[in-house]
């Protein structure tokens, strides 16, 4: 009985693989991101993964672009957290991020749990595992959906606030 089930699992894959987008199957060559800090109002559109490769170069600007705006402390950005963006653009068809957030320092960490609510203080963002984003001309709650229905990590929803959170975290959503 087993081995028939294991035929029978075996016979479906090329259905299965039929039944795909031939896009979900094969992993982009060549990743690029497009960004403006709505803080300091730098902008920068990268290709960051290319010939089976992170580049280097490219994902140190991304880091700098991404640093604590209020302190200047850089730290390498998640390059897991880079490929959940990009995948979002790639389902939205928008190109350009949003940035309220990237790195937080421990320094400002800190003062924004003391002068602000919802601020953790073992935030992602200290880690350079999260992002504060929205898609320019784009509903927020579109860019929630789409996040979660990745299931890529941490996603939250500050409709308030005008964005959305993502992280390479533990999947939940808030």
């Amino acid at each position: 009985m087993h081995r028939r089930a294991i035929v029978a699992g075996l016979a479906a894959l090329p259905l299965l693989a039929a039944a795909a987008p031939a896009r979900a199957l094969v992993a982009p060559r060549v990743r690029t991101l497009s960004f403006r800090h709505l803080h300091t109002e730098e902008r920068l559109s990268i290709t960051y993964f290319k010939d089976g490769e992170y580049v280097l170069r490219a994902l140190a600007s991304i880091d700098h672009l991404l640093r604590d705006f209020r302190t200047g402390d850089v730290r390498p950005i998640d390059p897991a957290l880079l490929d959940t963006l990009h995948a979002l653009a790639g389902l939205l068809g928008k190109q350009t991020f949003e940035v309220i957030c990237g790195y937080r320092s421990p320094a400002t960490n800190s003062w924004l749990r003391k002068h602000g609510e919802g601020v953790s203080s073992n935030s992602l963002h200290l880690q350079g595992r999260a992002i504060d984003v929205r898609l320019a001309g784009l509903p927020i709650s579109r860019l929630r959906d789409a996040a979660v229905a990745l299931a890529r990590g941490g996603v939250g929803y500050y409709p308030v606030s005008d964005f959305v959170h993502l992280d390479t975290g533990r999947l939940r959503r808030w």
